[in-house]
């Protein structure tokens, strides 16, 4: 029998460690509570986890912190707690690397779908459990998507900018290849939120709208010098082609 998933709280919240080990428990997964930020981050480099829950405010360290350092070595996939209302909060997280957000107070099952709906998604990357979807997304895809400069290898997950690798985080990774393969044709941030985030988009959400901006960082210009994703506006984003 396979191990279950498992799962790496870091937050000092000892009544809530306990209530989403029960919780995410139920949902098959095997959770481990960390209540500061360097005990946290050295149980997060000691083992590979299928995905982080982080607060921003811990003892010592504070979360930003934790995910910079976290992102030296791992692309985990990491959902940050914010709080209500602190907007530049989740701009930062996702700016440094985060793959979703959820502000504090919440409803604890809206976290335990947050956390299905990673998993899910990080399920392409190759965590326990994860090789016959792997073995189909590489049967049924190109071996190489190419737009311009930039090559995509769904099998490997794996990005280039005129041959450079790029590290992209899990969400940054799944936007992109949706993106690549729908090239030149415009995708709404709704559908995009489906795919890549697992969930509809909610008022004020700028999930989507950072991990585009984070790749618009990474992947730099087109050949042309023009912007390699392109806001269509009230419509969506679009990975635009330069050459036939």
């Amino acid at each position: 029998m396979a191990d279950p998933p498992q799962i790496l709280v870091i937050d000092d919240d000892a009544e809530l460690c306990e209530l989403l080990a029960e919780l995410l428990g139920q949902e098959g997964y095997a959770v481990e509570s960390a209540r500061d930020a360097i005990s946290g981050l050295s149980r997060a480099r000691e083992k590979q986890f299928t995905l982080v829950v982080l607060d921003v405010m811990l003892p010592g360290l504070n979360g930003f912190e934790v995910l910079t350092r976290l992102r030296q070595s791992s692309r985990v996939p990491v959902l940050m707690l914010t709080a209500r209302g602190e907007d530049v909060d989740r701009i930062v997280g996702l700016e440094m690397g985060a793959d979703d957000y959820l502000p504090k107070p919440f409803n604890p099952r809206e976290l335990v779908a947050r956390v299905r709906a990673l998993h899910r998604r990080a399920s392409h990357v190759g965590h326990p459990g994860a090789a016959s979807a792997l073995e189909t997304r590489a049967a049924e895809a190109p071996q190489v998507l190419t737009v311009d400069d930039l090559e995509v290898a769904p099998a490997a997950r794996r990005v280039r900018v005129r041959g450079e690798d790029v590290k992209l985080t899990t969400a940054e990774y799944d936007l992109l290849e949706v993106l690549v393969r729908q090239a030149g044709t415009v995708v709404s941030r709704e559908d995009l939120a489906r795919r890549v985030l697992g969930r509809r988009l909610a008022a004020y959400d700028r999930g989507i709208d950072m991990h585009v901006s984070n790749l618009r960082r990474k992947l730099g210009p087109g050949p042309g010098g023009g912007e390699r994703i392109k806001t269509v506006r009230n419509a969506g984003y679009i990975l635009a082609r330069e050459r036939p």
